[in-house]
């Protein structure tokens, strides 16, 4: 029989007692599922992950490639950690994620940023949830929440949270594609769960759907060609090769997550601070490109979405607007071409190209090039005419 010593009181504790009190206590916090695992049990994750940056995969997300051996075993990061616990928060949406996409005037907000940002909720409960070990079982913690050199998804899975999929996200037998994950490392020796096994098979839907082929190879990313990547990560200009794939998704995109059959056995998620804000589901394009910078922040308040401020969002509910085949939303467009943002004005010629006529767009050219002094506003009116 395995017991934990908790030196600091001098008693014991079955391990198997304490396991089964901590998943009590995971769920009473609102988790919705928990397993555990051992640092050195990633080594084929490792392997994938320096091929993804060797690859140049990870774009201009310098902070993936930068000391990479911290990554490739939770040892890396806190050589004191003995088991990982990785916990799971669902967030299944109440409807289609993906009906959205027809509406062309409105706006496609991912999933996980209609609600209050993920990260505060569940970094609050693994901390409530550590705290609780350390009184149970005296040890020394860290809890991690996407914020660190922590390679959740491989972790998650030789845990039993799930496998990850072909699109490189976890995905689990009982919630489907979306869950939340949290971990805590603790300096206790817990019993281990056993790793879930890859489940895809044959399926190619997650591959199949993405609009951008992000996706060279089963189980491969090129985050340069992802939408999330695109209009989340990156800080320039979208590159035009992927604009008219982007359609309306203005922040992520929930395509390879949605197309997964797993998802039959999806539940909606009970947390009503990570449900989707009616303001959030289906936003109209024109209402969004009014938006100043305030205004911005008082919409996206405890969101994720505020994070990449408002010329770049600015930037992304343009290339919506030029896919959007509304010509009445041109007028948002012209509007925008005196922003005082390059980001944004470069935008606006763009969706302006896609939706007034050749004469017209010449003239506006011909108007506003000689005042622009941006040499990527200027390339963008070249391109477009």
């Amino acid at each position: 029989m395995t017991h934990v010593d908790t030196s600091v009181t001098g008693s014991s504790i079955e391990a198997s007692e304490l396991r089964a009190a901590l998943a009590r206590e995971a769920r009473a916090l609102g988790f919705d599922c928990i397993g555990v695992t051992a640092p050195g049990t990633i080594e084929k994750a490792g392997a994938y992950f320096l091929e993804f940056i060797a690859s140049g995969g990870h774009g201009d997300m310098d902070w993936l490639a930068a000391q990479p051996e911290r990554r490739l075993d939770p040892r890396g990061l806190w050589s004191d950690v003995r088991s990982v616990i990785m916990l799971g928060v669902n967030y299944g949406p109440d409807s289609d994620p993906l009906s959205i996409l027809e509406q062309r005037t409105r706006a496609a907000i991912s999933v996980y940023a209609q609600g209050d940002d993920y990260h505060d909720l569940i970094k609050k409960r693994l901390k409530a949830l550590a705290r609780w070990l350390v009184a149970t079982a005296p040890s020394d913690v860290k809890v991690f929440v996407d914020t660190a050199a922590v390679m959740e998804k491989p972790l998650a899975q030789t845990a039993g949270l799930g496998w990850q999929g072909k699109h490189t996200n976890l995905v689990s037998r009982e919630f489907g594609s979306w869950l939340f994950l949290g971990a805590i490392y603790t300096t206790l020796e817990l019993p281990r769960d056993d790793a879930e096994i890859d489940h895809c098979g044959s399926c190619r839907a997650c591959l199949d759907v993405c609009p951008t082929a992000a996706f060279p190879a089963p189980y491969k990313l090129d985050a340069r060609r992802c939408i999330s990547y695109l209009t989340i990560e990156n800080k320039g200009p979208i590159p035009r090769e992927f604009r008219k794939s982007i359609g309306n998704r203005i922040y992520g995109c929930d395509d390879c997550l949605a197309a997964c059959p797993w998802n039959k056995f999806a539940q909606e998620g009970r947390e009503a601070k990570l449900a989707a804000r009616d303001e959030l589901r289906a936003p109209a394009l024109a209402e969004l490109a009014r938006l100043d910078d305030a205004a911005f922040r008082a919409l996206f308040t405890k969101s994720p979405v505020k994070r990449i401020g408002r010329d770049r969002f600015l930037r992304n509910v343009l290339i919506a607007i030029g896919n959007s085949r509304d010509a009445a939303l041109a007028e948002e467009a012209r509007r925008l071409l005196d922003d005082a943002s390059p980001l944004v004005r470069g935008a606006a010629v763009w969706a302006l190209g896609q939706l007034v006529q050749r004469d017209e767009f010449a003239a506006l050219r011909a108007n506003a090039i000689a005042d622009e002094h941006d040499d990527s506003v200027r390339e963008e009116w070249g391109h477009a005419s």
